[in-house]
């Protein structure tokens, strides 16, 4: 059997938080709500990284894993 715990939170953040999971139990909502956030930020720092890469970057990074690839690939 799961153990519980409580978690205290202002009651309008409960509200919303309500609203926002519908018929969700909470420990699903928050586990989904958590990965959500994690994917976000995983792709805004993707997106500030190849911002500050020029396209000679992209395409030495490109051929150095086809290089990669071609000499490590299973035989």
């Amino acid at each position: 059997m799961a153990k519980y715990a409580t978690i205290s939170v202002p009651a309008e953040v409960k509200k919303a938080l309500e609203k926002a999971k519908g018929g969700d139990e909470w420990g699903k909502f928050l586990l989904n709500l958590y990965a959500e956030v994690k994917r976000l930020k995983s792709e805004e720092a993707f997106k500030e990284l190849a911002s500050t890469l020029t396209d000679e970057d992209l395409k030495a990074i490109i051929e150095s894993s086809r290089e990669f690839r071609e000499r490590f690939g299973f035989r």
